[in-house]
Order: C-alpha cells, then sequence, then structure tokens
C-alpha cells in the first residue's frame, strides 16, 4: 500500500507551462475557516475536472462550510478536509500534514483485484529461479514460447542495458507478456522509455492540455504527447501488456501508449486512470494539497482520467487461481500462441 500512498509522478517529465491568465487566490489567514476557503479556492481555479465528472464545487462548498464552523480540532479538521477532497473521486488527489495524508482508494478498491502475487511467484511462471534486472522480474514459460516480465513500479528506474539484456534472452520466444498489474505509478519518463523499445517510428500516442485561466473549463489547445522510438532497442513480436485496476498514473499513462504500439495488445482489467498532471498547493498552516492540474487524453482525444479498456477483457478465475493458474496470464499466452 505504501507505493499506492505515495504514487506516483514524483519523478514525472517536466512541463513546459504556458501563458496563464490565472490569478492566485487571495490568502487566507491561518484558521480553520481560512485554510478551508484557501483548500476550496485552489480547488476551485486548480483543479481540471471539475466540469468533465460534473461536480457542483460551489455545493460542496456549502455543505462543508457548514461543518467548518463546528469543528474544535485540529485532526477533527483535517478529516473534514480530506472528505471534502474525496468528493473529487480523484486518486492524485491527496491533502498532506505532519500527521496524516488523506488518500482516496475507491477508483481500485470497488473492483476485483485480478491479480496474484502468490500465483505469478509459482513455477508455472516466475517461479524460485527468475531473473532481475534493475527493476524488472523475468522469466520465460510456456515451455519457452512466451517472455514474461512483472514489473511493479515506475518509480524504479531501469537502463537500455537492462532491457537490451532482457529483450536478448527472449530471443527464441514467439511474444513477450508485460505485467503491470497492481503497478501504481511513478514517473511518466520510465513510461515513455519503456514504451520506447516498441515503436518504429515516434508517433503521437496522446495529447495533454493546461490550465489556463481560473475557470474550469479554460485550458489550452491540445499539445501533442510523443512517445519515441528507441534507436537500438525494437521488439517487433507480439508484445501483450497485463492490467488491473490497481495500474494507475504513470501505468495507465503506459498502457495508453502501448494501444498505439504496432504489436502491443492490452489484455485483462480496465486501468484504474489517473489521467490528470499533478501539482501541489500550500494552505495558510503548512500543509499540502496535491491535485490533477492538466487533463490528459488518447490519441482519439478521450479522457484517461476513468481508466483504459483492454482489448481483451479477462477476469482472474477462483478456480484457476485455486489450481495455481493466472487466467490473465493464460489468456495472453494463447493470444501469442
Amino acid at each position: 500500500m505504501k507505493k499506492v500512498i505515495k504514487h506516483i509522478y514524483f519523478l514525472m517529465l517536466l512541463v513546459v507551462l504556458l501563458p496563464s491568465c490565472m490569478n492566485e487566490p487571495a490568502v487566507q489567514p491561518n484558521t480553520f475557516k481560512g485554510n478551508f476557503v484557501s483548500l476550496w479556492q485552489i480547488i476551485d481555479t486548480k483543479y481540471c475536472y471539475l466540469d468533465y465528472k460534473h461536480i457542483n464545487w460551489d455545493s460542496i462548498h456549502s455543505v462543508y462550510a457548514s461543518k467548518v464552523d463546528t469543528v474544535k480540532k485540529e485532526l477533527t479538521f483535517f478529516n473534514l478536509m480530506g472528505n471534502m477532497l474525496a468528493e473529487l473521486k480523484d486518486g492524485h488527489v491527496n491533502l498532506y500534514s505532519d500527521f496524516n495524508a488523506s488518500r482516496y482508494w475507491k477508483w481500485f478498491t470497488d473492483y476485483p483485484s485480478n491479480f496474484s502475487s502468490a500465483l505469478i511467484g509459482n513455477s508455472r511462471y516466475l517461479g524460485s529461479n527468475y531473473l532481475i534486472a534493475g527493476p524488472f522480474h523475468y522469466a520465460i514459460i510456456a515451455s519457452g514460447k512466451v517472455g514474461y516480465i512483472y514489473y511493479q513500479s515506475f518509480e524504479d528506474g531501469f537502463s537500455n542495458s537492462n532491457v537490451a539484456y532482457m529483450m536478448n534472452y527472449f530471443t527464441n520466444c514467439k511474444g513477450l507478456i508485460i505485467d503491470v498489474r497492481n503497478n501504481g505509478g511513478g514517473s511518466l519518463d520510465y513510461s515513455k522509455q519503456l514504451a520506447s523499445y516498441f515503436f518504429k517510428v515516434e508517433t503521437v500516442t496522446g495529447y495533454m492540455r493546461h490550465k489556463t485561466g481560473n475557470g474550469h473549463s479554460d485550458f489550452s489547445s491540445p499539445v501533442e504527447i510523443k512517445t519515441p522510438a528507441d534507436k537500438n532497442i525494437q521488439w517487433q513480436r507480439p508484445v501483450m501488456i497485463l492490467t488491473n485496476r490497481m495500474s494507475f498514473s504513470a501505468t495507465n499513462d503506459f498502457v495508453n501508449r502501448m494501444k498505439e504500439s504496432p504489436n502491443g495488445i492490452i489484455v485483462g482489467d480496465k486501468t484504474g486512470g489517473g489521467g490528470g498532471l499533478p501539482l501541489s498547493s500550500e494552505l495558510p498552516n503548512g500543509w499540502l494539497v496535491r491535485f490533477s492540474s492538466s487533463p490528459m487524453y488518447d490519441a482519439q482525444m478521450q479522457s484517461t482520467e476513468f481508466g483504459i479498456d483492454p482489448d481483451y477483457p479477462v477476469a482472474l478465475s477462483a478456480t484457476d487461481q485455486a489450481n495455481g493458474i493466472d487466467t490473465i496470464i493464460e489468456k495472453a499466452v494463447a493470444l501469442i500462441k
């Protein structure tokens, strides 16, 4: 859960900010009321999904403003503000204090997990003699026909040498599986780098818009997000990307890029989303609020905030699981074979 709480973007790509007409909200006093007003205004002017999610932020102000007047303790106030932020239903929104961090987890807790670390660790898949290259755990499965890679977090960096060795190891395989289930995200740089090994030419794989004013729908024109093609490493056989609801944030970005790759196929469950680029602001009392500031889209200009559908929806079967079989991996193997 630590990686879920942290997720995710602390090492993300630098964003070139467009000229903005946004005005900073007036500085509020360091009181419960002042901090509430400051937090509400930050979301009102900077959060990017209020209109997209049909959230009536003015109505939410009315509900929580009346509750603030009755608060006496700091922890009670923190929990109240955390509950207000949870109205956004966004895993990228957090309130950080010295004693707690608020978080919204229903983006994955309300769904089947479709993943078991015990399953991928059995002898049918990784087993006990798997290889390790940087953050990647990998092995050859399916009677030598398929390469399998598990990548736990895009917070963990890797080198071209790590990937080149794995690709060489899989030379005789018909296809490759990259399992990013339960990968809560991390760096968009690593997302772009990993995807680059599966493209023949630089490709527009999505778009981003930047906030340009305080209005809920004040955005720039879409800016292209491109995935480069690595000059030296190019996997040109089938590659299956395994996903579940905990494939979030930078992992969501990776899946979005791989949708546009020549040989990429998405297998498993819908990803958890997290399509907004986060920023942080400080309240008068020193607490930090993180929020989605710039919406991201796929190559067809569809929002990725609520997740990405797989090409082949597959759920983990309880019967298979009892027999040591991962239904989602087996579907990917069948597609390759």
